[in-house]
């Protein structure tokens, strides 16, 4: 017999408790709107998946209190990153040792388990968000109010609830059936490579120099990184010839590891499986009041470490579009802004990743040794100097495309304000900024305008050295190094750290300000 709850109402309902779904309810309650998060186990998956992150999703969590440079649940080891060949020979060198222009360090190594049981305690703590585990999706509908979710206990399937939200996101991973509810169409780049993963905790102190690097090895391509702090991972290429499950079982595993010194007698092996590295995205990620994000709308192959990432700049690209919209202060019409510069954004990850496979999974002799002399000339060329990443633009949508660093990761320095020596972001704060770079004269806008920007919740700052008037004291180039590169004066940044625009004078920045004003819709909302 099947037992039906009442309806109940948030302002956001959220399929999946992963870290994508997590941040996206933290960063919606810390702002006092009401949300449910529905997750179909009971418990959280306590094995390793995601071990790495990029020094943005470091700047998404020190929003939320985690410094990921301080925190024991994270590391850092400040080295570069090497592709080796068979012979060990250098093919590629990766700098993972410096700052990232957003001021936290290029590579992070973490647990997933454990982000996830923090984000869940976190979650917890926010009266507005209400979790239930142990719940599955069985039912979406929407309206041009809203959407209702039904749910049925996952244990038993004999209670059935009703959950009723103006948004409905699904960040419910690959088989997300928020997406298949909503006919959402996969484009698949009919990428498929089997890879074993091993997840270890050596007994004792073990280190591996470099501590992460890849073996281009065509007779066993392996991936050799570690597993967050007391953990190390092993990924090795599942070859044409051999059978994934016989592979992945705990005898094949431990002959894998053999050469690398680790035995059922140093070592726990925390996890043995095979995954399929696939390349896929969805078409479109919105359909009315109903959204998708992280892996419901993106898979990739982890070369590039970008998978989770990903998912976390969905989350906060979700989180002050949904946030304004439910204030009354932007149009619903801003979700199309997220679909189109998130797709893009991903899918630049997505082809980068595969890229990456394509060199690194080669079994081929020959075709090896092509690559190898290839990519050992190019080092060579370069007096084997590190590469750096570059900065990737977001899709088209809320940016001038047209000025320098728009649509880009804004870059972030330490400073001082208000007797607070830290990185911007935590000195002076998260949300719509005018920055007036080294012009201490803070009324840049006209009163039409800084009425305008206001209702954004926007604050007009100017940052420059000491003494030199400004309100935020810098204490080191990277805002000067910032200006003489764009030739900028001033810039617009969104609450998601995204450059909006930049501008040389406060003529261009007028300029700027009404074509996002116009692009966010907020014109046409009443006063």
């Amino acid at each position: 017999m099947t037992t039906s709850h009442p309806a109940s109402s948030s302002d956001v309902v959220i399929v999946g408790a992963g870290p994508v779904g997590l941040l996206l309810a933290i960063l919606l309650g810390k702002g006092g709107k009401s949300v449910t998060i529905v997750e179909k186990w009971p418990d959280i998956y306590d094995r390793p998946r995601a071990v790495t992150m990029d020094a943005e999703v470091a700047r998404i969590l020190a929003t939320l209190g985690i410094d990921c440079d301080t925190d024991p649940a994270f590391e850092n080891h400040k080295e570069l990153y090497y592709w080796k060949n068979a012979d060990l020979e250098d093919l590629q060198i990766v700098d993972w040792e410096s700052l990232a222009p957003c001021g936290w360090h290029v590579t992070y190594w973490f647990n997933q388990p454990e982000l996830e049981a923090r984000l869940i305690t976190m979650a917890k703590t926010i009266p507005s968000v209400t979790l239930l585990r142990g719940w599955t999706a069985i039912g979406l509908t929407q309206d041009d109010d809203g959407a209702t979710l039904t749910i049925e206990d996952t244990a038993t399937q004999s209670l059935v609830r009703s959950l009723r939200g103006q948004f409905v996101v699904g960040a419910d991973g690959a088989n997300s059936f928020v997406r298949d509810q909503l006919d959402l169409k996969v484009i698949d780049k009919g990428y498929f490579f089997d890879w074993l993963i091993l997840d270890m905790v050596p007994h004792g102190d073990y280190r591996t120099s470099p501590a992460q690097w890849q073996l281009c090895d065509p007779k066993r391509p392996t991936t050799i990184v570690p597993g967050g702090p007391g953990r190390r991972r092993w990924e090795f290429m599942v070859l044409p010839s051999e059978d994934p499950v016989a592979i992945a079982q705990p005898e094949s595993a431990w002959r894998l590891l053999e050469p690398w010194g680790l035995s059922p007698e140093n070592a726990t092996l925390e996890r043995s499986a095979v995954y399929r590295f696939q390349a896929r995205w969805a078409e479109h990620w919105v359909s009315g009041r109903c959204m998708i994000a992280g892996d419901a709308a993106h898979l990739m192959p982890p070369f590039a470490g970008e998978g989770m990432c990903a998912g976390l700049r969905d989350a906060v690209a979700l989180a002050w579009r949904l946030s304004a919209i439910l204030d009354h202060t932007l149009p619903v019409d801003l979700l199309k802004s997220y679909e189109s510069e998130r797709i893009s954004h991903a899918r630049h990850y997505i082809q980068f990743s595969q890229d990456l496979g394509e060199i690194i999974c080669i079994v081929d002799p020959e075709e090896a040794a092509k690559r190898d002399a290839r990519m050992m000339a190019e080092l060579a060329d370069r007096d084997h100097k590190p590469i750096t990443g570059d900065l990737v633009k977001l899709g088209p949508g809320i940016w001038c495309a047209e000025t320098p660093s728009a649509g880009e990761l804004s870059p972030q320095g330490l400073v001082l304000h208000n007797g607070r020596t830290d990185r911007f972001d935590q000195a002076v704060g998260q949300g719509w900024f005018v920055l007036a770079l080294n012009h201490p004269d803070g009324t840049v806008l006209s009163p039409a305008q800084a009425a305008m920007f206001s209702r954004l919740g926007g604050r007009v700052v100017s940052v420059g050295p000491e003494g030199s008037g400004c309100d935020v004291t810098t204490l080191d180039t990277t805002y000067a190094d910032w200006a003489t590169e764009t030739g900028a004066s001033y810039a617009i940044l969104r609450p998601d750290f995204y450059v909006a625009a930049t501008a040389p004078d406060t003529t261009a920045l007028a300029g700027c300000l009404s074509r996002l004003f116009e692009a966010l819709g907020l014109a046409a909302l009443p006063d």
